[in-house]
């Protein structure tokens, strides 16, 4: 690339990404903190080639949420309540599978369901409502249920998380998203979510859902808190889970949005930083396939020129998302089909449509 010169600070870097070498945790940290955006893109976009070649990934879904009744109430999120708020809600099953049968039409391929900890809903409530949702359509992908919800859930039960996920699985559990990361950093978390799981707990729980056969997401929350090197470890930690296990099939970096939150006073991620934080995932993390940028957390342009800084995924036409936009994301709540492809096309890349376990 005629933009690297022979004086670029990162040429060591170069060499070791085009010679397919393992980057340090030095070197993750050189990168993240780097101002040199085109370079990280040049580097990242050979991962991504070498990885996926020029597909580039979107899915047809509905985002269902649950409940925003939760016991955590953490200050990073907008969207829980507590149980004696007027805006609380918990929808029953049958307003579930109406929202579901109401946007079948659509060509729905994905369920992707995340909630709050609700105090009294038991594990039955949750079987029964994949169960209902296969019955709708048996093809569907359902990815449901955080970490944390997925701890909140044993815990209630009394029971291990590995006997939830073997009766969510058995309910129709497909795959498992990667929400409630955050970062992984003990110093961070008891700022932004005390309540909630540790991040090694966090590992621990997806290293049995691979265990188990049952594939997962992961993410990071960025933007908040965090320092550059808390960043890189937090990438670090599932480069090794994903060494052992091979159980990850996306990456997802999640701008923070601070409106709403009790963290207001953070000002949140800007695109130069949006367009780092995906491009040093893409390098670092050389055992991961899929890098999505979802466009609902960076708007679509954003999402658009990431697919040239390392990501390969865009997201789902996300009907009814809500937890992002509670935050006060002010992009539109859904975007359909042709969109989507008409993004990724202009790119230079080549639209498939996929689910969360990337079959086609």
């Amino acid at each position: 690339m005629n933009f690297i010169s022979q004086n670029n600070p990162l040429n060591d870097l170069i060499q070791k990404v085009e010679s397919e070498q393992r980057l340090t945790r030095e070197d993750g940290i050189r990168l993240m903190q780097s101002s040199d955006i085109l370079t990280l893109g040049y580097l990242a976009d050979i991962v991504r080639k070498r990885t996926v070649g020029d597909y580039a990934y979107f899915s047809s879904n509905i985002n269902i949420n649950p409940t925003n009744i939760c016991g955590a109430r953490c200050p990073l999120c907008a969207f829980s309540r507590d149980t004696t708020d007027s805006d609380a809600y918990t929808l029953t099953l049958d307003e579930i599978e109406k929202k579901i049968r109401a946007v079948a039409e659509l060509g729905l391929v994905e369920i992707h369901i995340v909630g709050g900890m609700h105090p009294s809903l038991p594990l039955s409530f949750y079987e029964e409502m994949l169960q209902r949702i296969k019955q709708i359509n048996p093809q569907f992908c359902i990815q449901a249920f955080t970490a944390v919800e997925l701890d909140h859930f044993a815990e209630l039960a009394n029971i291990e998380v590995s006997e939830v996920l073997i009766r969510l699985k058995q309910a129709g559990l497909d795959t498992i998203p990667g929400g409630g990361a955050e970062i992984f950093s003990p110093r961070v978390r008891q700022q932004i979510c005390p309540k909630k799981i540790s991040g090694s707990r966090w590992l621990e729980i997806h290293q049995i859902a691979h265990q188990l056969g049952i594939k997962t997401n992961a993410t990071m929350l960025y933007g908040h808190m965090e320092t550059l090197e808390e960043r890189v470890d937090h990438l670090l930690a599932l480069r090794e889970l994903q060494d052992k296990t091979g159980g990850f099939q996306c990456f997802v970096p999640l701008a923070f949005h601070p409106k709403y939150t009790r963290l207001s006073g953070v000002t949140g991620t800007t695109g130069y930083d949006d367009l780092k934080v995906i491009a040093v995932s893409r390098i670092l993390l050389d055992n991961f396939n899929h890098i999505k940028a979802l466009w609902m957390y960076l708007g679509p342009k954003m999402a658009q020129t990431a697919l040239c800084f390392g990501a390969d995924d865009l997201g789902g036409t996300s009907v009814e998302e809500k937890i992002v936009h509670a935050a006060g994301a002010e992009v539109q709540e859904y975007l359909d089909k042709p969109a989507l492809i008409k993004l990724i096309h202009e790119a230079g890349r080549v639209a498939v449509e996929t689910d969360s376990r990337y079959l086609n």
